[in-house]
């Protein structure tokens, strides 16, 4: 028979909520891709904002370059509830000095800003797509192989000018040579835009995209699927580049996040 005390805590421990469950990567950086996993049917907060849970309860976050703290909360289905505050990892940026840009590109005229702000929109449009299927939960490969040239957030002096961090992965490579899609998705977006030229934009679920940006041609266009290893383009040096060379970028959502941490 159960004791006293035992049969008075019982209904208590009936009651009791099962605690949330929450499992995230140990070290988390500046300029991050986090993926995280909770109990299947928990929600999942991040700076307050409820972001897409996957069946079996995987997520997925983005960390900008200059991030120093997150939030999470997660409620599981049972009733349990979890916050964790986050302390991000800070890095080292690298500085880069580029001269004889012509000037038009570095500080365009009002017309070319015209146009700018509209690609912008569109930009801006296409990185907040969110489908269901978690395509970037099988990982990426590399687009294309090269000496790299830039990475994510390097501050660059353009003809004696700051600018804005460079917020993707440049790779070396001659025009022409063959790009394939980092992981499976959609296209979101496929022209040619002011900066970055022949531009294609693909997402990988959860809000999760890559850009490639500087391409001579583009195979693909809005609404095509792709797998991962596909070919979608060559790489060229269209837009505003010293040299041929592939720009990727990964963003979640709005937040631009550095490809080569989730590069084998």
């Amino acid at each position: 028979m159960l004791s006293r005390r035992a049969a008075l805590a019982l209904p208590a421990l009936l009651l009791a909520k099962p605690a949330a469950a929450l499992v995230l990567p140990e070290r988390i950086t500046q300029g991050a891709l986090v993926t995280g996993r909770a109990d299947p049917g928990s929600r999942v907060a991040f700076e307050g904002r409820e972001i897409r849970v996957s069946p079996n309860g995987f997520f997925v976050f983005g960390l900008g370059r200059d991030a120093t703290q997150a939030s999470l909360a997660v409620a599981a289905p049972g009733g349990g509830r979890m916050e964790r505050r986050i302390d991000v990892i800070p890095r080292e940026w690298d500085v880069q000095h580029l001269q004889g840009l012509p000037p038009r590109m570095v500080t365009p005229d009002a017309q070319a800003m015209e146009r700018i702000r509209a690609e912008q929109q569109r930009l801006n449009a296409a990185r907040r797509t969110d489908t269901a299927i978690p395509h970037f939960a099988d990982g990426f490969e590399w687009p294309a192989r090269g000496r790299i040239s830039g990475v994510y957030g390097s501050q660059r002096i353009l003809n004696g000018q700051p600018r804005a961090p460079h917020l993707g992965l440049d790779v070396a490579v001659p025009v022409g040579t063959p790009l394939v899609a980092a992981a499976s998705g959609r296209v979101t977006l496929a022209d040619d835009l002011y900066f970055t030229g022949q531009t294609m934009l693909i997402e990988h679920g959860h809000g999760v995209t890559t850009l490639y940006a500087h391409m001579s041609r583009l195979d693909l266009q809005e609404g095509d699927t792709v797998s991962r290893g596909q070919v979608i383009g060559a790489s060229g040096a269209t837009g505003r580049v010293t040299g041929p060379h592939l720009h990727l970028g990964l963003f979640w959502l709005s937040t631009s996040v550095d490809p080569r941490p989730v590069l084998p």
